[in-house]
């Protein structure tokens, strides 16, 4: 089971090394890489001229567009809300970056009341977020949202 504490006592380290979002998501992603079990992709997409666009990521190469409302990622981020998909190829228009990819997590960011991306993972295992994987990584978004003051 992973310590989310100590999760997000690494995140604000990050944070406090680098404010600048680049580098400091450019860390968090590979972090989580690290530390969360059977993951094939941590990341993020952030929200510019009204689409998703690939940021900060650990994994095979991705998708660098996303537009609103597409896939789990566009969705998400359309609707403000987090969708933790068992199965990625059941969810209406995923987008498959990876074929390996068989669930997703992805989470909100924001800065002042307005989504500006999201936090992206995925998984060759399907079923693979669980409810307190989930609650845990709205912690490490919510360090990150209360960390960066350079974001978009």
């Amino acid at each position: 089971m992973t310590d989310y504490d100590l999760l997000v006592r690494q995140v604000e380290t990050l944070g406090e090394e680098e404010p600048w979002w680049v580098p400091f998501f450019a860390n968090t992603a590979a972090l989580l890489m690290e530390t969360l079990p059977d993951l094939n992709w941590a990341g993020f997409y952030m929200l510019r001229e009204g689409r998703l666009v690939l940021g900060p990521f650990t994994g095979k190469p991705a998708c660098i567009h996303i537009p609103l409302g597409k896939g789990v990622c566009g969705t998400a981020a359309a609707g403000d809300k987090v969708l933790r998909v068992a199965d990625v190829h059941a969810f209406p228009g995923h987008i498959a970056c990876d074929s390996a990819s068989a669930s997703e997590l992805v989470i909100p960011l924001h800065r002042q009341g307005r989504v500006i991306g999201v936090l992206d993972l995925d998984s060759p295992r399907g079923d693979r977020f669980t409810a307190a994987d989930e609650a845990g990584l709205r912690r490490v978004t919510e360090t990150l949202e209360r960390m960066c003051t350079t974001c978009i």
